[in-house]
This record gives structure tokens, sequence and C-alpha cells, in this order.
């Protein structure tokens, strides 16, 4: 079956396009929902990372702008015409109900889509999907904390057993940041052709949301590895 990644370009989207692809599925295009500044939703990753990403991976990347008023309609919209070129599932990283939506958003959104959801991740553990992702190889870095309940020091932290030991000494946090806590970019792993290398990054923070700003980077073959 073709299908279509919700793509995040964070770890918990690479995760399962990964699972997908080993599940079988012909993964078609990512899928990104970026606002009007040109980062994407949520995790406020450029799209000239994401362009990066996509060529790290091997796979088309499809960018659809939204606010926060057209979203669910722009993404129905981009969703029709992924089916339109052959797409039948959409393959998202979610573990829970989708943050800012109604329960079952995601199913209604397939449903009038007429799309297959395949939620690799759904209902987990999110220490084991951690522990997953780390012993697999991927490698990411902490781009965005929720800053009452994740100190801006884990910006720029890659995520690591020690960065989920120190997670596990905090009783609020979930461990995939489930709850919002943080968000990631993930630059390397078992999926990847290419491994990206960040040069510079600055942080910054809005209201309650530290960011980490990647200001310049290197896409790298994986045998200088």
């Amino acid at each position: 079956m073709n299908v279509v990644v919700s793509w995040s370009g964070g770890k918990d989207s690479c995760l399962s396009c990964y699972k997908a692809l080993e599940e079988g599925f012909e993964v078609q295009n990512l899928l990104t929902m970026v606002n009007c500044s040109g980062h994407s939703s949520f995790h406020l990753i450029s799209t000239g990372l994401l362009d990066v990403q996509s060529e790290a991976i091997g796979i088309p990347i499809v960018k659809c702008s939204a606010t926060a008023e057209t979203y669910e309609r722009n993404f129905k919209n981009a969703l029709k015409q992924m089916r339109s070129a052959g797409a039948r599932g959409l393959v998202t990283g979610d573990i829970f109900n989708v943050a800012q939506h109604e329960e079952g958003w995601l199913d209604r959104i397939c449903r009038e889509t007429d799309m297959k959801p395949i939620k690799p991740l759904w209902r987990g553990d999110s220490r084991q999907i951690l522990d997953e992702f780390l012993s697999l190889g991927f490698r990411a870095t902490v781009v965005r904390t929720n800053l009452k309940l994740l100190g801006g020091e884990f910006l720029g932290r890659s995520l690591s057993n020690e960065f989920l030991s120190e997670l596990a000494r905090l009783d609020t946090v979930d461990p995939c940041g489930e709850r919002g806590e943080y968000h990631t970019f993930v630059t390397d792993g078992p999926l990847f052709k290419k491994r990206i290398e960040l040069l510079e990054t600055r942080k910054s923070a809005i209201a309650n949301w530290g960011r980490l700003e990647i200001l310049r980077y290197t896409l790298e073959p994986k045998d200088r590895e």
C-alpha cells in the first residue's frame, strides 16, 4: 500500500516512518504543515531543514501552508491530493490523541479523506518507544521546550540514555514529551542515506517556549562515520 507520512521532522514521525517501511508500506511522500513564517507547526523547523531531511532520507516532501484557522481544511485538502496521487494510508507518530484536537481527530480526518490511519506507536509505552529509537541508532536534537515543564538548558541536547535518566528524575515530564514538554529534530539513523551535521545554533525564548534555531548545517555522506 502506498502511504504518506505526517512529518514533523522529529523523533516520533521519523520512527513511525521507519516502522511503516519495515512493515512493507511504500512511503510516497512526507507531508509537513508549515506556518506563515515558513516553519513546521509545533516544532518550528525551517522549510530549508525539512528539505535537507527529505534529501538525507530519500523520500520527497510536500509542505502545506496553514494558519491555526485553516489547519484542518488545508491538511484535509493535502491528503486528498496525496490520495489522488496514489496514497491510500496516512502514517503518524501519534502515541496518544493529537494535542489541541478533540479525541479521535485523526481517525475522523482519515475517514473524511478516505485514508487508512496507520499509527505504529499508538498507545505504546513512552520510555520503551524512546529506548527503541535510540537502540536503532537514530540521532535527534532538542529544538523546542515548554519552559514551564523543561528548562532551556535542555535545548540543543542530544537524545541519549543520559538524557532519559535526567527526564526520569522530573516526575512531570513524559519521556517522549507527549504533553508538549519538548520537540526534536532528527539528524541521522537507519532511515537516513546521509547524515545532517549541525554547525551553528542559537537559543531564544518567546513567552513560555524555548527554541533552538539551527543557523548552519551540512549534509554528509554516511561513510565518513
